[in-house]
């Protein structure tokens, strides 16, 4: 376990990472929150004949009525919680069986190409897993953990490219996948407003990578306690 602790303590040092978990973790929710949605109001996720076997798939999973109900609330609730950082730990865990199933499905299922995407989001659940692998670590063993944890923190102007570019993410995924949720004539103002947050958000990571002013402290975690131990700031 000694192993995984030190490759832990390595991933957590990035701050690249760090932000890339962020990334993940907005990406899955507003891609699963507006499908979730459509499920739980009681809608049909798509309009392929029943003839298709994909089709007469999705048909038979909505005409068992409640049970199409509670995937769209699980999915629901696995996006909230993964938007919440306290709680984002939850959410992956929650997500992963529900990643996993969808993965099968569509290597089961003629879907083409969709593997192509569903795999990497088993593995974009995966690494969410490994970065709060801390709050996980006491299923595996029961044998002491001390480890050094970095801490990183946005700068305020990151922050705002991140949630003008959540909201907007938020928005598209649900104009393309339903209607019901919003109207699509906002999409062209969405993207918009989404890939310029992006791409200033971007620049910004970068400014402040090659000047070495990432906001980061440490934690360690002992048995009993978890308490704050430094403060200050690391180009890495």
């Amino acid at each position: 376990m000694r192993f995984l602790d030190l490759v832990f303590e390595r991933i957590r040092r990035s701050a690249f990472l760090y932000r890339f978990a962020l990334f993940t973790r907005v990406l899955l929710a507003a891609g699963f929150i507006p499908t979730g949605l459509v499920k739980l109001l009681g809608h049909r996720f798509t309009i392929i004949p029943v003839e298709n076997p994909i089709g007469a798939f999705f048909e038979a999973m909505y005409q068992t009525g409640l049970y199409w109900n509670f995937l769209g609330l699980c999915q629901i609730v696995a996006g909230i919680l993964l938007l919440i950082p306290r709680w984002a730990h939850l959410g992956a865990a929650l997500f992963l069986p529900i990643i996993v199933n969808i993965f099968i499905i569509t290597v089961s299922l003629p879907f083409g190409g969709t593997p192509l995407v569903t795999g990497p989001m088993v593995l974009a659940v995966t690494f969410l897993c490994v970065w709060d692998y801390h709050r996980f670590r006491s299923i595996l063993t029961t044998s002491p953990i001390q480890l050094t944890i970095t801490e990183h923190r946005l700068e305020f102007w990151e922050k705002v490219g991140f949630t003008v570019w959540s909201l907007s993410l938020l928005s598209v995924f649900g104009i393309l996948r339903s209607s019901y949720i919003l109207d699509g004539k906002l999409a062209i103002v969405a993207i918009g407003l989404g890939l310029v947050a992006g791409i200033l958000t971007l620049v910004r990571f970068f400014w402040l990578w090659m000047t070495g002013n990432f906001s980061v402290g440490a934690t360690s975690v002992g048995d009993l306690a978890t308490q704050s131990v430094s403060k200050g700031s690391q180009p890495h």
